[in-house]
């Protein structure tokens, strides 16, 4: 039986089936050892349980993202929060330019609470806003006084629809300038004919 094993190791050079050495047998059961190895101690990918601050809603107008950046550091988030924009930002709840807006920031609410597990909503409406010059007057960011009002108005209508669905959630309202300065927004108290629409 010894002899028939040296006779092996040493007098078959190729396989006579498939002309194939004994090199290339070797290699091909190394490497599928090692992959087998590899895939054995592979575990399923999974998330990372991760904890963010706020979710921020904003509007999709480049000119202040810089503005809004800035703001957003100064207020003890670091980069800590999960960032939504749609043309208009509190547009969006009310359904503006689509329906489709109004349901993505809803999708995105509920992953960020749900996954990421927030504690605030923030949302940064901004003065000239392109969306409002659609939905409510292309000439609105000509009257300052009456471009506030109309984004207080919505701004509030998001903050109640937020609130009816998130009770447990604090929710910030600003307004950007067109010089940068951020205001904040307070909530109106709800009335029967302030109710939102969502």
């Amino acid at each position: 039986m010894k002899q028939l094993l040296n006779l092996s190791r040493s007098s078959i050079k190729e396989c006579p089936c498939c002309g194939k050495g004994r090199r290339y047998f070797l290699k091909s059961l190394l490497s599928g050892a090692i992959a087998f190895t590899v895939l054995q101690a592979a575990q399923p990918a999974r998330a990372q349980e991760l904890e963010a601050k706020a979710l921020v809603l904003s509007c999709i107008d480049f000119r202040f993202l810089a503005a809004e950046k800035y703001f957003l550091s100064l207020q003890n988030l670091g980069n800590n929060y999960d960032w939504t924009a749609l043309a208009g930002a509190s547009l969006a709840l009310a359904g503006f330019p689509s329906g489709a807006d109004n349901q993505a920031f809803w999708d995105q609410l509920k992953f960020s609470y749900t996954h990421h597990h927030i504690k605030k909503v923030i949302i940064i409406d901004h003065q000239d806003c392109g969306a409002y010059a659609v939905k409510i007057d292309p000439e609105l960011s000509k009257d300052p006084e009456r471009e506030l009002q109309m984004h207080t108005d919505y701004l509030n209508q998001a903050f109640w629809a937020i609130r009816e669905r998130y009770p447990d959630l604090n929710i910030e309202l600003y307004f950007v300038n067109s010089n940068a300065e951020v205001k904040p927004i307070l909530p109106i108290a709800q009335t029967s004919t302030t109710t939102s629409e969502t």
